[in-house]
């Protein structure tokens, strides 16, 4: 009851919730490459759940185990995103184990081996199974390829038959989850009386005279703030100011740029190239081998550079054209003449209506919205903006857009007869029905089985070591001579080849400075114990810059002090002061609210309000202001309030007109919308309370 009692109690900002990872399944395992601790100490907990202490050993341990698996099955190594994420899903694995799995003991709760069937090849598919065997040719899931799957999993390879085990783990485990939230959703109720406060806040409404002064009406500037006055308004409202563990920093950045003598260089290269490429006789093999980026020797327009496009029609076979330049990539090709594929490719677009459900009636109303949004671009209105709008799936927000693809089944059948049956570019005359829904098509660029060939040299243009080294030396000295964050800032200024950022407020587990990625060992200095406010690092490398910091500030979640927020704390008390300000001018005055504007001067104003509603109410210049708002629904009618202070400034509100709720015999629609909102938020709040319950203490940031 006490844990229940938490749930109920508990609220914040809704944080990710623990999902069933396919990942093991689909890659392989779960990825990770164990890395020495960045913090001295003896201490080898990675953390701490339920009272179970993880050690860095057995974390490491199930590292290993599943980097191996995650190797074998995709035959390379893992990015540094991809490494983040994993530990993110192991650790959560500990949290499901270990603090879940005490509820669950508690509850008698589980899952049984019929079950499991049931979920797998049973009549109540488990949504991953369903999504990991659908046919990509009709976009059904198939029954039959999961039997068959399983009659051949004894003859799979050790690693995949872990895999799938690890698999079904997981949907047990989702499984269990589902059956305590459900139990603790049951336990969520709207009284009657609730139900009519929402529908009062609703439906009741009243028009508003008021008079409001804004803070800003005050300048800043007359309004002195003392830390004595930070300080005791901070003691007054600990509550909403939590201790975090963060760091802020300045930091300058050396970037590693080509000189004039690389680029010469460079060009001297791409000419001796040139020259090799046009005498070459394998042409393709020269070009991958010098190669710094590959591109395939046969190119459809599509896959062509846009600068390459425009001379084509100018290219002679066995010439050389460029060099062409992407970004810091140069390209120089040898032309080779055309080809015609077996395979055609298109560009298109679509707009795709999905009906409700699958019933005859659902079906007729989403043909009929297809059919309108059809009827819609051929009269003149844009295909994008009516993606953007109208589009059930993951290109809407790009109009639609899906790319380039051929005619080798990556579509279901009915989508690819439509397509690579149109000739030409422009909108398809009619709706075209598949098994997702209604598409209104688009062709962007018409189909063509034309592929041409282009031997590529692509190098990508480079400091040379000399030019990195004179620019470590520089960041070096700049290290060395500036000690201090007076000598660091001073320096910074002084030299304009510099830029002097800062990163305020940075979490413990960042693995970004500002918009610098890749930056753990930055985050990691910052958090050592033995680095301290005001002390300059050493050089640090990222990509292609050198960068160094000097820390400027620390906070701790156990110890909350005014710098920690004296921003926000210094914005709260001056708004304080000017609220006692003004109310205390207005007080002095008598009158109608025109007559009390008029002798209080600049920054009063005088508005009306009609028809508002506790819920949804707005004020014209002070917005849903919920302390006036409050007042005028407290207020009766023809009377008229003292001066008060609401969030952005000082109000006096008179209720000129009240219309109270109409009766309402069943309110059951009100309380059926505040359980269902009370249900879609007990998935947070139960992943919060248990947490808290088990006193969760997550110190990987200090080994990765």
């Amino acid at each position: 009851m006490a844990l229940i009692t938490k749930i109920r109690e508990k609220s914040g900002i809704a944080a990710a919730a623990i999902a069933v990872s396919l990942i093991l399944f689909l890659l392989g395992s779960d990825i990770f490459q164990g890395r020495s601790r960045f913090f001295g100490g003896s201490s080898d907990e990675v953390g701490e759940i339920a009272g179970e202490s993880i050690k860095y050993q057995d974390f490491q341990k199930k590292v290993e185990e599943a980097s191996q698996a995650y190797s074998a099955q995709t035959g390379r190594g893992p990015s540094e995103q991809e490494l983040s994420m994993m530990r993110e899903q192991v650790w959560n694995q500990y949290i499901l184990d270990l603090a879940y799995g005490k509820e669950y003991e508690a509850l008698g709760l589980s899952v049984s081996p019929d079950e499991l069937v049931d979920m797998v090849q049973g009549d109540n598919i488990h949504p991953s199974v369903r999504q990991q065997f659908t046919n990509p040719q009709t976009g059904q899931f198939e029954k039959n390829f999961v039997i068959q799957f399983l009659k051949n999993l004894k003859t799979m390879p050790a690693a995949q038959q872990q895999a799938w085990a690890n698999f079904e783990k997981s949907l047990s485990q989702d499984r269990l989850r589902a059956k305590y939230e459900s139990l603790l959703r049951m336990s969520t109720y709207t009284t009657n009386i609730e139900a009519q406060k929402e529908y009062n806040a609703q439906t009741a409404k009243v028009d508003v005279h008021y008079l409001y002064v804004p803070f800003y009406s005050i300048a800043d500037s007359t309004i002195k703030v003392t830390d004595s006055q930070l300080e005791d308004y901070l003691a007054k409202h600990k509550d909403l100011f939590k201790g975090e563990n963060t760091r802020s920093l300045q930091y300058v950045t050396f970037p590693v740029i080509p000189s004039k003598q690389d680029t010469a260089s460079f060009y001297n290269d791409i000419k001796r190239l040139a020259k090799e490429l046009a005498i070459a006789k394998n042409d393709s093999a020269f070009a991958m081998m010098n190669s710094d980026v590959k591109t395939p020797y046969y190119m459809t327009l599509a896959e062509i550079p846009e600068a390459v496009k425009g001379q084509l029609s100018t290219m002679n076979a066995g010439g050389i054209y460029g060099p062409f330049k992407d970004g810091n990539v140069y390209s120089i090709y040898k032309y080779g003449g055309i080809q015609k594929d077996s395979l055609y490719t298109v560009r298109a677009s679509h707009i795709l209506i999905r009906p409700e459900n699958q019933s005859d009636s659902a079906k007729v109303a989403a043909r009929k919205r297809a059919e309108g949004v059809l009827a819609q671009i051929k009269g003149g209105a844009n295909f994008e903006a009516l993606a953007r709008i109208n589009g059930m799936d993951g290109t809407a927000q790009q109009g639609g857009d899906l790319g380039f693809f051929k005619n080798n089944g990556s579509m279901v059948k009915p989508f690819e007869k439509a397509v690579f049956g149109f000739n030409g570019t422009g909108v398809l005359p009619g709706i075209v029905e598949t098994d997702f829904g209604f598409h209104v098509i688009k062709v962007t660029d018409a189909k063509s089985n034309t592929r041409y060939k282009l031997a590529a040299v692509n190098r990508t243009i480079a400091p040379s070591q000399a030019t990195m080294d004179e620019v470590l030396r520089k960041a070096d000295n700049f290290a060395a001579d500036n000690t201090t964050i007076q000598e660091f800032e001073a320096a910074s200024k002084k030299d304009k080849s510099v830029l002097l950022l800062r990163a305020d407020r940075i979490q413990e587990g960042a693995t970004n400075v500002n918009n610098m990625t890749n930056a753990r060992e930055i985050v990691r200095w910052a958090f050592n114990d033995d680095t301290k406010v005001g002390e300059v690092s050493d050089v640090f490398q990222n990509e292609n810059q050198y960068i160094v910091a000097v820390l400027t500030g620390k906070t701790s979640k156990d110890e909350v002090k005014v710098n920690d927020y004296r921003d926000e704390l210094t914005a709260r008390v001056r708004a304080e002061l000017k609220a006692e300000q003004i109310i205390k001018k207005l007080d002095g005055i008598s009158g109608s609210l025109e007559q009390i504007a008029q002798k209080y001067g600049a920054g009063a104003l005088v508005e009306s309000a009609n028809d508002i509603t506790l819920a949804q109410g707005v004020l014209a210049s002070a917005g849903a202001d919920p302390a006036a708002l409050g007042k005028a629904f407290g207020l009766k009618v023809g009377t008229k309030s003292k001066p008060f202070k609401g969030e952005q400034g000082v109000f006096i509100m008179e209720t000129v007109k009240a219309t109270p709720a109409p009766a309402i015999a069943d309110v059951t629609m009100y309380k059926n919308t505040a359980r269902m909102m009370a249900s879609q938020r007990a998935s947070f709040y139960i992943n919060e309370a248990i947490k808290e319950n088990a006193k969760v203490v997550d110190n990987r940031a200090k080994f990765y």
